[in-house]
């Protein structure tokens, strides 16, 4: 059972034995979320609540497919946070605190831009993703702007 600052409270059913310690409940059942996000990606982004199987075989095989593509995203993403440093200097530029992190909707859309583009190189397929950040990071921005000014009037 989870007590959140708000007062709600969250409750998770694990099935492990009665004398396993909490230690180790706590960590599996906070471990559940990384669990329900990547099946949500995996939805959301590849098309896996949109598949109808006939036989098990297809069934086998587009998972398999999705699997793999979920691992790949993965390991880009983790890749981008490991290779590319947040600059600190955009992130004032464009006024938020933070930068957004690359996400699996964004692997699947700087996929979708270069694999039709045949000239575009490994150099220039980050840049294309940044560019595409800074974009999404600036129009979030104008929003919240536009918004704020609208509740203030």
């Amino acid at each position: 059972m989870q007590r959140e600052a708000d007062g709600d409270v969250a409750y998770t059913l694990l099935n492990a034995p009665a004398d396993t310690p909490s230690p180790a409940l706590i960590e599996w059942s906070c471990q559940r979320y990384f669990t329900e996000r990547a099946f949500q990606d995996a939805k959301d982004e590849l098309g896996w609540d949109e598949f109808q199987a006939l036989k098990y075989r297809a069934w086998e095989h587009h998972m398999a497919l999705t699997a793999l593509a979920l691992w790949f995203i993965a390991e880009t993403k983790l890749e981008w946070r490991t290779t590319y440093a947040r600059d600190p200097g955009l992130a004032k530029e464009l006024e938020v605190e933070v930068l957004p992190a690359l996400s699996s909707a964004k692997v699947r859309e700087m996929l979708k831009a270069a694999l039709p583009n045949p000239q575009l190189t490994p150099d220039q397929a980050p840049q294309l993703v940044v560019q595409h950040l800074v974009n999404r990071t600036r129009s979030t921005s104008s929003r919240l702007e536009a918004q704020n000014h609208r509740d203030f009037k």
